[in-house]
């Protein structure tokens, strides 16, 4: 585990280092008017999943151009890799699990939340993420993950966390469970192939694992927290000091999404098929996250203390005052 944080603790004193050694006006490039009209060209590093739906069905709708904002969307694997992005001015802004953001405040990262971005939908068994097995596999639930070979799409994330969560709580010892880095998308054939036993997938992943026959045994957001604020859309503080007011639009149209979102599921559902590669039967059937205009702050702070506890943090603790609100 040592090791994990010390990976990650390097990838992010690269992106200070990045954003150190740049030019004085990288972080505002985003202001910069991408043509006529006085639209602004804004970089979102994403994560190609489900969770992500609300922003595409935003800028479709028009939320962001009706406040003069023209989104480009840029895929990353996690939300790790979209963090160094955005503190060097890669991206104007970047969707990321809340482990990773509270992990980077920690080693002095100059990162800032600005809207929320997606939710456990609180159900055990059907939630927007599930550990899944093989259908023949010997793994009854969480605590039987002692010694095996566990996939998520990054370590020392809100994955691996969580699923240590849910092997606690079924009476098993996390520290016994093997991580291994698998992206999303390929999840369903390593599972499927045998090369992992067991697998914590998002959407459209899950869907696609169940269809070959795979099964959850476990719910690891939902059974942290029903209510569990599980990533946000963020900025470099920088960003927040040099241009407040297109922080401001931004989250005004991120908010406006994410209402959308929830009173229209079918059209979230939809948009989908506008950046993932899926085929109508598993498009219908889908488990969508909650997508609350705020974050939970209790749930955050449940996060926030099991991070600690598996030692993501070092000797410092997160302060989610000054992250989220």
């Amino acid at each position: 585990m040592q090791r994990r944080v010390l990976g990650l603790a390097a990838v992010l004193i690269t992106a200070v280092g990045a954003t150190a050694c740049g030019s004085s006006d990288s972080g505002s490039a985003s202001s910069s008017p991408s043509g006529g009209g006085g639209t602004t060209t804004v970089k979102v590093g994403i994560i190609p999943i489900v969770d992500v739906a609300p922003l595409y069905l935003g800028q479709r709708k028009g939320f962001f151009g009706s406040r003069g904002i023209k989104l480009e969307m840029v895929s990353a694997q996690g939300g790790a890799a979209i963090i160094p992005g955005v503190v060097s001015g890669q991206f104007q802004f970047g969707f990321s699990n809340t482990t990773s953001l509270m992990v980077a405040q920690v080693k002095g990262i100059p990162v800032k939340s600005v809207a929320n971005g997606a939710a456990s939908n609180g159900k055990v068994g059907g939630d927007v993420t599930g550990l899944l097995v093989k259908k023949d596999s010997s793994v009854k639930s969480a605590k039987d993950l002692a010694g095996r070979k566990v996939a998520v799409n990054t370590l020392q994330n809100i994955g691996d966390t969580t699923v240590r969560e849910s092997v606690r709580r079924a009476g098993g010892d996390p520290s016994d469970v093997r991580f291994v880095e698998v992206p999303f998308d390929q999840m369903p054939a390593a599972l499927d192939g045998g090369r992992v036993d067991a697998a914590w997938m998002g959407e459209p992943a899950q869907t696609i694992a169940k269809a070959q026959g795979a099964r959850v045994v476990a719910s690891p957001f939902a059974e942290t927290d029903p209510k569990l604020t599980v990533a946000t859309y963020f900025t470099s503080t920088r960003l927040t000091e040099q241009n407040p007011d297109l922080v401001k639009r931004f989250t005004e149209a991120m908010t406006e999404s994410l209402r959308y979102a929830t009173d229209h599921p079918d059209e979230a559902r939809q948009v989908l098929t506008t950046y993932t590669k899926i085929s109508g039967d598993v498009l219908k059937k889908l488990t969508l996250p909650g997508w609350p205009a705020q974050v939970d702050m209790a749930s955050l702070e449940k996060l926030a203390s099991l991070s600690e506890k598996d030692g993501l943090f070092g000797d410092k603790k997160p302060d989610l005052d000054a992250l989220f609100s």
